[in-house]
């Protein structure tokens, strides 16, 4: 079983923010990294993306230059599945568990055995994707929230199968990456998503009913301490996924009310108005 002194290179699949944020944090946290995706306009978007962020860090005083340009020269850009060799391999692919237990299969094929698979899914059972890849007892979650470079929480998923060394590595590598873990056994929305659906929820609903229109709620709830209102969270996570959760937790909760997704959300993603990273959502962005 590997020891986290013996982690050099992780490979982070799938180059959409969530993606690209955790291959940031990966390169300053010290460790080569491999970011791969099958669309290369994703890669280049990503590798935009990590580069803004970076220079934010050294404007901000968090990193120096030297240690902008270390970490932009760990990462490689890959649309090649074959060169996601590593120790600790991450995935942020579509919330789709044939996609992901298709990819570590994959991935299982060209790696070493002991090598780590490690699941961003926010919603679906991690025990589901692992029981249909080789060797289940490496795989567990390590669930990141958005943007993945500031949010310190990580969730690290024990499956059913999880060998526990492999849940003890996971946390302490996020350790290693700045990141503040929580062992949480694998459940419906696991805490975070499970808890906060009905921040999001609720304030749908309230809106619905005419009770404030949405900037009102959103200043309110900010007004009472939360750091965002759910709208605008919502809008920065994206409709799409914030959703895809939902429906996610609602299906595995037995079709419980409390979670049923809302019908203003359900309209948003058919119309494309999927947040900041679309223009529109339930609010208008001139930039994306």
């Amino acid at each position: 079983m590997l020891s986290l002194d013996q982690v050099h290179t992780i490979a982070v699949c799938g180059a959409g923010t969530m993606g690209a944020g955790i291959a940031q944090v990966a390169a300053i946290s010290g460790y080569n990294t491999v970011l791969f995706d099958i669309q290369p306009g994703m890669l280049d978007k990503a590798r935009a993306r990590i580069a803004q962020g970076v220079d934010t860090a050294v404007a901000k005083g968090r990193l120096t230059d030297a240690e902008r340009t270390s970490a932009l020269q760990r990462i490689r850009f890959t649309t090649q599945v074959h060169d996601c060799i590593a120790e600790v391999i991450i995935e942020a692919i579509a919330e789709q568990v044939p996609a992901k237990t298709g990819l570590f299969n994959q991935l299982a094929e060209i790696n070493h055995s002991e090598t780590i698979f490690a699941t961003n899914t926010s919603s679906l059972p991690v025990s589901r994707i692992a029981e249909k890849v080789v060797n289940p007892s490496r795989v567990a979650g390590m669930h990141f929230f958005n943007p993945a470079p500031v949010m310190k929480l990580v969730e690290v998923v024990t499956a059913r199968d999880t060998h526990p060394l492999v849940a003890t590595l996971v946390y302490e590598l996020a350790v290693s990456m700045g990141k503040t873990p929580v062992h949480v056994k694998d459940a419906p929305g696991f805490i975070v998503n499970r808890v906060a659906r009905h921040y999001y929820l609720e304030a749908m609903k309230a809106a619905e009913q005419g009770v404030a229109d949405f900037a009102t709620i959103d200043r309110l709830l900010e007004g009472t301490g939360f750091r965002m209102g759910p709208f605008a969270l919502m809008d920065l996570i994206g409709n799409d996924v914030n959703l895809a959760v939902t429906r996610s937790l609602y299906e595995a909760a037995g079709h419980a009310p409390r979670f049923a997704p809302n019908p203003l959300q359900v309209a948003k993603v058919e119309q494309g108005q999927l947040g900041r990273k679309s223009g529109q959502g339930f609010y208008h962005y001139t930039e994306r």
